[in-house]
């Protein structure tokens, strides 16, 4: 509705992990960056948290799009599953056509599939999202998927991405185990100022927009009171402004109207959580503040 208006080819701010708007703070750029070295090194277990809406799954398809075409990999986004049904899924996931009646013949199977890889020199890779929701049980299932290696080589590299709860899961003591092999973890926390307004230069520009300040100064502040730095939420707010923009014929969006949709989304006064590990609590940022970070 309003891209003609504006200027785009395409809406800026659609809430899919969409890699050609991969913008990489960075906190995502380290992110991705201990991914991918988690995949190439052989690391095991790799362990990739943060708050909802910070772009977890969006960093997860940037891996995906850069891994070599060698990898196979399996991505389980729903992890509320019994053990014979995660590997059910996991078969498809990894194209792995072979009937299987136990759990037994699961894991002969996927020993084989994993060791016929790795005789030529083809890495696998395991991703659960939302790892949060799993139970005990399933997360000590997957701990026994790293039992499956030679003496040289991991046959299953593991990525475990979740929201900070999950780390709280892992020091359960049942759970020991599974937290001394995570070798490699990183925290996702929201954007700062610049990064913010990096963000929402960078979508418009993408979308083709070509114009100069289409969110004023204080709309940018706005936002980050509003949202916290979280880009979900971020993309929310701007989708909503330039609807309402346009539908009111206005040229630019302001910080008002930030705070109107805001207001509407029910996001006033948001609590912003920035703890780069992922075990802090959330901390209301002072206006003045806020007004200095953006001049």
């Amino acid at each position: 509705m309003y891209c003609e208006y504006y200027g785009f080819v395409r809406r800026p701010f659609e809430m899919t992990p969409d890699p050609t708007f991969l913008y990489l703070g960075e906190a995502h750029r380290e992110g991705l960056a201990t991914l991918i070295y988690g995949v190439q090194s052989g690391k095991g277990f790799v362990l990739l948290t943060g708050e909802v809406g910070t772009g977890k799954t969006t960093l997860l398809h940037a891996l995906l799009s850069q891994l070599d075409s060698s990898t196979a990999s399996a991505f389980i986004f729903n992890p509320r599953l019994e053990p014979l049904d995660f590997f059910a899924i996991l078969f498809k996931e990894l194209g792995i056509d072979k009937p299987c009646a136990s759990k037994a013949d699961y894991l002969l199977a996927l020993n084989e599939f994993l060791i016929d890889r790795l005789r030529n020199d083809e890495p696998t890779l395991l991703i659960i999202d939302e790892a949060q929701n799993l139970s005990p049980v399933m997360l000590e299932e997957i701990r026994l998927l790293s039992n499956l290696e030679t003496p040289t080589s991991k046959l299953i590299q593991i990525m475990l991405v979740g929201q900070p709860e999950l780390n709280e899961l892992l020091t359960r003591p049942e759970l020991r185990q599974l937290r001394q092999r995570i070798a490699l973890r990183h925290h996702l926390r929201p954007f700062d100022p610049k990064e913010l307004k990096d963000y929402v230069g960078e979508r418009l520009a993408k979308a083709g927009y070509t114009g100069r300040g289409l969110f004023k100064r204080s709309a940018l502040r706005e936002l980050f009171t509003a949202s916290g730095g979280t880009p979900r939420v971020i993309n929310n707010l701007c989708d909503a402004a330039l609807l309402q923009g346009y539908a009111r014929e206005q040229a630019v969006v302001d910080g008002a109207a930030i705070r109107e949709v805001a207001a509407g989304l029910d996001l006033a006064n948001v609590t912003r959580t920035d703890d780069r590990m992922g075990g802090g609590r959330g901390v209301r940022r002072p206006r003045r503040r806020i007004l200095r970070l953006f001049g």
